[in-house]
């Protein structure tokens, strides 16, 4: 039996001990946040969490166990990339935990324990602008000194995205994962301008439109265009072959060579007396065949006078003119980057122009508006995915998701749930993992640059 007349540890004597440690972390140690994980969705046998968020933050002070720096192998490279592994140890009171933290968690739904620090909660780090996972709470060390324990430590490990949602308010949380995890990356349209182009001209013996009576076969690109000369210098014609792939017959047993599938006109030219002779050459391929059909008052040639913008797919081309007996021209727009008219093609330059017609270019998506929020959910319209606001670039129209649920459909339209932001989308540009801390698509780039494996393999049969 102790003896009774020593106490081993009196309420006053824990107190005093308790109230010397809350006084050293304050004086030597630094403020670093809580974020207590709420879990939103697991598994319902291994209990493997799906879904969870982080949307509270809680400051206290904490000593900084490992004096030398961070624990842990720090950098390994490996078959993942170049991965951080640092550790850190934090040290933090019992009692301000309890009184302070606790009962501000305590009751919070999703939340599983509340009276201590929990494994897969995380800590802010300031000095080093991190954010660590608590792996290992210890709460005997030290071991009962007066039959009480004054502290946790905390063994941290620095914190692997995983599409956790990460929206405290604290900017200079958020901001540490708002480009990282799974991301799919779009450029949005919202309010577009319309195009706008012209008819130089029309001319008498201009190549109407051109006719393909054999689509040759095993073009690798695009082959060049020519035209017979015409007997007036200057007006010889000039076009563009369009083509098509997939067809598999005795010929071209590779679908994945393409054949012409027309021409369409960049010159109409003037001058001819006789339809012109159409020669095919270059592009890896042979045997495309083709004949021209000439006509008077047929257009010219057509200018873009201004791109626009927002252009999501080329827009319909459209002639008026009030010349009467006409056979109306046809034309195709050629949309170039950031979504405006790079050219417009002459499918069929009509006949009987006396005058020169105006041009009508569809008019783009303009019903873009709004600045979506991070961490809402966003639907599209048609296909009715979902995914979450990573971040939102409204300069560029450029808008990061993750936790997307499927393919979205072309032209869907994004809806933010909370900002009520819309927007259609024109571009996905990036779809894959974006990790702050590891650099493999770098190595990758560079490693390139050195060994070409999309050649042959150096290591074995090509």
């Amino acid at each position: 039996m102790l003896n009774p007349f020593f106490l081993q540890g009196s309420k006053g004597e824990q107190n005093l001990v308790q109230d010397i440690i809350n006084e050293h972390l304050k004086i030597h140690g630094v403020d670093v946040y809580y974020l207590p994980r709420k879990y939103i969705t697991e598994k319902t046998v291994i209990r493997e969490v799906i879904e969870s968020e982080f949307r509270d933050t809680y400051p206290i002070e904490a000593y900084i166990e490992n004096y030398e720096g961070y624990g842990g192998q720090t950098n390994i490279l490996s078959k993942f990339g170049v991965q951080n592994l640092s550790n850190l140890t934090l040290i933090i009171s019992k009692e301000r935990f309890e009184s302070y933290i606790y009962p501000l968690i305590d009751g919070k739904s999703n939340i599983k324990l509340s009276t201590r620090p929990k494994e897969g909660d995380l800590i802010y780090f300031p000095l080093g602008q991190r954010l660590f996972e608590i792996k290992y709470v210890e709460h005997e060390k030290p071991f009962y000194q007066l039959q009480k324990n004054y502290v946790y430590e905390l063994s941290c490990e620095m914190f692997r995205y995983g599409d956790e949602i990460i929206d405290t308010g604290v900017e200079e949380i958020d901001s540490t994962v708002v480009n990282s995890g799974f991301i799919k990356s779009f450029t949005m349209v919202g309010s577009g301008t319309t195009a706008t182009a012209q008819v130089l001209n029309i001319s008498n013996g201009g190549v109407r439109f051109v006719t393909v009576t054999n689509r040759g076969f095993s073009y690798k690109t695009n082959p060049n265009v020519a035209f017979e000369l015409s007997p007036e210098l200057g007006g010889t014609a000039s076009g563009i072959a369009t083509m098509i792939s997939g067809i598999v017959d005795f010929c071209e047993p590779n679908g994945d060579l393409l054949r012409v599938q027309g021409v369409e006109l960049s010159n109409s030219g003037f001058g001819y007396t006789a339809a012109p002779r159409v020669i095919f050459s270059g592009g890896g391929g042979s045997g495309a065949e083709a004949v021209s059909t000439i006509g008077n008052g047929v257009v010219g040639v057509i200018s873009v006078t201004n791109g626009g913008s927002g252009y999501i797919t080329p827009p319909l081309v459209s002639f008026t003119s009030s010349n009467i007996g006409i056979v109306t021209a046809k034309a195709v727009s050629v949309l170039g980057a950031n979504g405006s008219i790079q050219s417009i093609r002459i499918v069929d330059a009509g006949v009987g122009y006396t005058t020169v017609p105006q041009i009508i270019i569809e008019s783009p998506y303009t019903q873009g508006f709004g600045n979506y929020i991070q961490n809402e959910e966003v639907i599209a319209t048609i296909s009715g995915k979902k995914g979450v606001v990573k971040s939102w670039d409204a300069s560029n129209n450029t808008l990061n998701l993750h936790k997307v649920n499927g393919e979205f459909s072309d032209n869907d339209v994004l809806v933010g749930t909370i900002s009520s932001a819309s927007y259609v989308i024109y571009d996905e540009s990036i779809y894959g993992i974006i990790d702050t801390f590891n650099d493999s698509d770098i190595i990758q780039i560079e490693a390139d640059n050195v060994i070409d494996f999309s050649e042959t393999n150096p290591f074995g049969m090509p």
